[in-house]
């Protein structure tokens, strides 16, 4: 994978592959069927200036997948929501959190007193410990050590698992068994729990990890052949997607045989598995009923430091002043930035240590298809340049958040916060929002037509979300006519019907006289602002979910979407200029259809047509669709 689009290139250009309809369970209505359904494009490069157009129709990205939900099916419509940063007016609630974060680095702050952390009634509720308890329980600290040290080599061997499984898929290619060209999906091993473990156990062996990668393997080469199936004429390559049986099942039992030959790991058994390539430990251990059971891992010279929860309360006692320093550095891997990143998921969102992997970690928040431009001083680019950036927060020296954010031509776009659950009493997301939107205004000095500040989607169907609307004056974005429609005149129609189009009611803005007050609707979001914790956009394990989802989808889940978007077809454009890729060539479709038999034709016109009404006209005849 890669942390950015490499820039080097002679011409930077946009380069998509088109997943289809996605459908997969709701992170926030936590619905028991996949009842959240998007249109996905997975890209290889993009330009700034094509990402933020593909914002402002309601894209997303998660690293290298750009998502956008099907606003009329889905079964929690997601609005992009933005806010002018020079229009912005802070709540009191918002005041607060700025006067509040200023006393702690005075050293005026008593962070030990209950009534501070009631300020922010959420914070020991999502962190499972107030700051008085994690001073009062360092007597518990031997055991959650080991724990940790535990779960540090259980990762690092289930990473060195996913490497030896990603140099067995690299020879495979190399030897031509796997069609060269794509980019197929890296591998994830994950432990399995113990009540897996006993529904899959096989004699004395224990199944100790597992990964799908086979599944991921095949739907890639299902995608890659669908795209090349009415082009066959103009390949010439020996290895074609139609020689690779795209079978989870066989991709498996060749991968596991191959791991046998090639992998040492005298204390684990490799079998295929109806497509999951399994790791049994050849040992007799008995039925202990632990889940952390690891075989015999690399002995590695010291560990990651993770003190945070043995600090002494004399780390946060009153009269010490602190400095804050905020850093903008570009998407990287950062092994602070992940063991911060690890404890947050943990200890705030409860994930299980097997689900915060590294691997994940990459894919989600360090991987972009961005290209970086760098900084000018023409007014047209600020300092940072645009593209991918982790915005530090730092605390004499200590990292205590990271700030995931995009810059682009109009925009700072937000897309996720994690901070160390040590300080949720500083209510850091609601702080880092704050300086993100102090960001824009200063950055505005440098480049002018960077205006806004992206706070991703406004889910007015889950409480979590809906606070983003109390950054008031925000708008959000009409899913229909892609204008934009101020949040406090969208949030009574929201209120009556999930799915609205809003720019129907767009001309009440223009009716309304101009309010130097706050409307009552804006202020009941900054009353409700207090009772919410800082919630991010993108639910981590959700999204994973969806990218793999494909690997389990019926063919009637990931059918043609012709009959769903045709409401939404208001520029219903000629497909014939949609810009193809097909191996190393651009042209335009209408330089190809001849290339192609009726029924071919068809069908790839059916897919650009459907891919042409998420995506634009514009875009379409910019960005590159390829065929592989």
């Amino acid at each position: 994978m890669k942390n950015e689009a490499s820039s080097s290139n002679s011409k930077e250009e946009s380069l998509v592959v088109d997943c289809g309809r996605r459908r997969s369970s709701c992170g926030y209505c936590k619905s028991a069927g996949r009842t959240s359904i998007s249109h996905g494009l997975w890209a290889h490069s993009i330009t700034v200036n094509d990402y933020q157009d593909l914002l402002d129709r309601g894209w997303r990205r998660s690293g290298c997948f750009l998502y956008k939900p099907e606003m009329e099916r889905t079964c929690c419509p997601s609005y992009t929501i933005r806010l002018k940063a020079s229009d912005f007016v802070p709540s009191k609630e918002q005041r607060r959190v700025y006067r509040r974060m200023q006393r702690f680095l005075d050293g005026t702050l008593e962070v030990g007193k209950p009534m501070e952390l009631a300020a922010d009634p959420n914070a020991s509720k999502h962190t499972g410990s107030s700051v008085n308890d994690l001073v009062s329980s360092s007597s518990g600290n031997e055991s959650l050590s080991c724990g940790t040290k535990r779960e540090n080599k259980a990762e690092e061997f289930m990473n060195h698992l996913s490497n030896q499984i990603d140099k067995v898929v690299h020879a495979y290619i190399e030897s031509g068994e796997f069609p060269c060209g794509i980019q197929l999906p890296k591998a994830a091993v994950k432990m399995v729990s113990h009540a897996k473990r006993k529904l899959s156990v096989q004699g004395s062996e224990d199944l100790l990890y597992s990964s799908n990668i086979a599944f991921q393997i095949a739907a890639t080469l299902r995608r890659t052949r669908s795209a090349e199936w009415g082009v066959q004429q103009l390949r010439t390559s020996k290895h074609s997607a139609e020689e690779v049986d795209p079978c989870p099942k066989s991709i498996a039992e060749k991968l596991a045989a191959s791991l046998n030959q090639l992998a040492n790991i005298p204390e684990l058994s490799i079998r295929a598995c109806n497509g999951h390539i399994n790791f049994y430990s050849t040992a007799k251990c008995g039925s202990s009923g632990k889940d952390d059971q690891v075989v015999s891992l690399p002995e590695e010279s010291g560990s990651r430091s993770q003190s945070s929860s043995t600090k002494k309360s004399s780390d946060h006692c009153q009269g010490q002043k602190r400095k804050l320093e905020i850093r903008m550095k570009r998407s990287t891997f950062d092994p602070e930035e992940y063991a911060l990143y690890k404890r947050y998921q943990i200890k705030v969102h409860n994930d299980t240590p097997d689900r915060v992997t590294e691997s994940s970690y990459r894919r989600f928040l360090v991987d972009t298809p961005l290209f970086f431009v760098s900084p000018s001083t023409d007014g047209m680019v600020p300092p940072c340049g645009f593209g991918s950036f982790h915005q530090q927060y730092i605390i004499d020296g200590k990292l205590v958040a990271v700030g995931v954010v995009d810059v682009l031509p109009r925009c700072l776009s937000s897309k996720y916060l994690f901070w160390d659950p040590d300080y949720a009493f500083l209510s850091l997301g609601k702080y880092s929002a704050l300086q993100e939107i102090d960001w824009v205004k200063e950055n505005q000095a440098h480049c002018s037509s960077l205006q806004y500040y992206y706070m991703g989607y406004y889910i007015h169907s889950c409480r979590k979300m809906i606070y983003k609307a109390a950054y008031y004056p925000s708008e959000l974005l009409c899913p229909l006519r892609y204008q934009w429609v101020a949040c406090h005149i969208a949030r009574p129609l929201l209120d009556k019907k999930k799915y609205a189009v809003l720019s129907d009611f767009a001309s009440l803005q223009d009716g309304e006289s101009s309010q130097s007050c706050i409307p009552e609707s804006a202020m009941e979001l900054q009353h409700d602002e207090n009772g919410l914790e800082d919630s991010n956009d993108v639910l981590m394990g959700e999204d994973e979910q969806m990218i793999e989802i494909e690997s389990e989808s019926s063919d009637e889940e990931l059918e043609p979407e012709t009959s769903v978007l045709g409401s939404a077809a208001i520029d219903d454009g000629d497909v014939t200029n949609v810009l193809v890729g097909l191996r190393g060539s651009r042209l335009r479709y209408k330089d190809l259809q001849r290339a192609f038999g009726p029924s071919e034709r068809n069908y790839l016109e059916t897919q650009l047509h459907s891919y042409q009404k998420v995506v634009g006209v514009r875009l379409s005849e910019r960005m590159v669709y390829s065929l592989g």
